[in-house]
């Protein structure tokens, strides 16, 4: 007896065994006829194979009739399938969570449990949610090389473009579109640019250069520390000023009042009255040589950069240090004002620009795109953006928080000087005495210009320091280290035809570093 009842365990472990995989088996199959999808169908075929051989010569049985009508409080259809008294063609008895063995007793409710029909399978794939779609799309493109090498199917798979769309509605995904490259628009025609004055005077490298606001004169600092006054119209000089006992690296004549402001590598920064042609205050406070100052445009302050690392603001009047601007981590080479925000933009040897709130004296954004040295920097007339020139590009930025825009590249030397004019000329200098003239909007270099040196000069003393367009933007006025300062107008005889723009729609390359 007891011999009876082990043998009938056994026998029942085995069916249930053989049972299960069958179910499997019939349950794989149903998935594979529902998504007609060819890779999963070579997936089961090899999942066959390996796993089902032993039930392989079961047939496959049929599944229930069709299903009922939808229940109103059954939103997948589960009430939908047949009735327990429906007969069904196939019913499979003592299945998980109720197995038939010794001492578990089937009721009439658990003895028999239908199998779910083919548009259920169907219906219930299609109603993964996208995140399971795309983990099952991706596991089933990743086996494909498993699948080719363990079938040996000469059959090819759609790709998991194809196995996602199906299984997401059978609709294809417009991110799934390939993107159209982009192309750089048609640059606007400028006239090209040539040279007509050459001024000299200085005895060093003319470093720094400011037109005046009624564009009568303007003036220059020099590495033979002085600052010369000439007018615009005729190019003549008009005014030395000497007070300086190094290279006068910046000036900036006032909007408001009849001063010019110079900055030096004496650490010096000065005020001059022009009425009376002296120097009435005197900026203490720069650790090292300073190298750039700009004037705020709405209210009395002053904002210098120096070597040790600093942008100062200054009240004009009271001679004060209101805010020392710290962050940079090297020489701060150039810095703009603007009465929107951001107010204060500096350029620095360490590579980075930065955006200050001039209220708080803090900095608001670091931009770290640039590989090089930050020497350059303008901003726009009329647009709410810059520019910042270095080494390995130039490149544009959207204000108030220092959006990227676009790359200009081409310009491949050290860029000491930027400058733009309404009409979106944008031009810069480098050190090795080569002028770019750019289209602002598309960054289309429509111009380059290598000046002759002044005669007597060596060749090495070819070099951009400043440029800067006179206050009617006829006119570009270059300061040398050739001692001299040259004078550019647009060529009024040019056309479109005679010089016409160079483009193609190419694809554009902006690339993000």
């Amino acid at each position: 007896m007891t011999e009876d009842v082990q043998k009938h365990s056994v026998h029942t472990l085995v069916f249930r065994s053989l049972k299960r995989t069958h179910d499997m088996f019939v349950s794989d199959h149903a998935k594979a006829v529902a998504l007609d999808d060819q890779s999963y169908k070579m997936k089961m075929a090899v999942k066959m194979r390996a796993e089902y051989k032993p039930v392989l010569h079961m047939p496959v049985l049929k599944e229930g009739r069709e299903r009922g009508p939808l229940h109103a409080s059954d939103p997948y259809g589960q009430l939908g399938y047949p009735l327990p008294d429906a007969s069904p063609h196939y019913l499979v008895t003592g299945t998980h969570p109720y197995p038939s063995a010794p001492g578990v007793a089937l009721t009439a409710e658990t003895q028999m449990q239908k199998m779910p029909s083919e548009a259920g399978v169907h219906s219930m794939a299609l109603a993964l949610p996208p995140a399971q779609a795309r983990q099952e799309a991706s596991r089933t493109a990743a086996s494909v090389a498993e699948i080719h090498r363990h079938a040996g199917a000469a059959e090819r798979s759609h790709p998991p473009q194809h196995a996602l769309s199906l299984m997401e509605g059978g609709t294809k995904s417009s991110g799934l579109l390939p993107r159209k490259a982009p192309t750089m628009p048609k640059p606007q025609w400028h006239p090209p640019w040539k040279l007509y004055r050459v001024i000299s005077g200085h005895l060093g490298w003319v470093r720094s250069i400011a037109v005046e606001p009624g564009n009568q004169w303007f003036v220059t600092g020099s590495a033979d520390r002085t600052i010369k006054i000439w007018d615009l119209a005729s190019g003549k000089l008009k005014l030395s000023l000497t007070g300086h006992i190094s290279t006068v690296r910046g000036v900036a004549v006032s909007t408001r009042s009849p001063y010019l402001f110079s900055c030096g590598e004496d650490k010096q920064v000065k005020c001059w009255d022009l009425e009376y042609n002296k120097v009435i205050r005197h900026y203490h406070g720069h650790l090292s040589a300073v190298y750039d100052l700009d004037l705020h445009p709405t209210i009395d302050v002053l904002v210098t950069c120096s070597r040790d690392a600093t942008a100062r603001v200054w009240d004009i009047r009271s001679k004060a240090n209101v805010h020392t601007l710290s962050g940079h981590t090297n020489t701060v080479a150039t810095v703009k004002c603007q009465s929107a925000e951001p107010q204060v933009v500096t350029g620095s040897h360490d590579t980075t620009i930065r955006l200050w709130d001039l209220v708080a004296g803090k900095t608001r954004a670091t931009l770290t795109n640039h590989k090089k040295s930050v020497r350059a920097l303008v901003l726009h007339p009329r647009q709410y953006t810059f520019a910042s020139g270095s080494p390995d590009n130039i490149k544009q930025w959207k204000c108030p928080d220092g959006n990227f825009i676009q790359n200009l590249s081409g310009h491949n030397a050290i860029i000491n000087t930027l400058a733009v004019n309404s009409d979106g000329v944008l031009v810069s200098g480098a050190d090795n005495g080569t002028i770019h003239m750019w289209d602002w909007r598309t960054g289309y270099n429509f111009q380059r210009i290598h000046a002759a040196v002044q005669p007597g000069s060596l060749d090495s003393e070819s070099g951009i320091f400043a440029c800067v367009f006179d206050q009617s933007e006829s006119r570009l006025i270059t300061a040398e280290a050739d001692k001299t300062i040259k004078v550019y107008k647009e060529d009024d005889t040019a056309t479109e035809e005679s010089h016409p723009v160079n483009w193609k729609p190419e694809i554009l390359k902006r690339k993000r570093f």
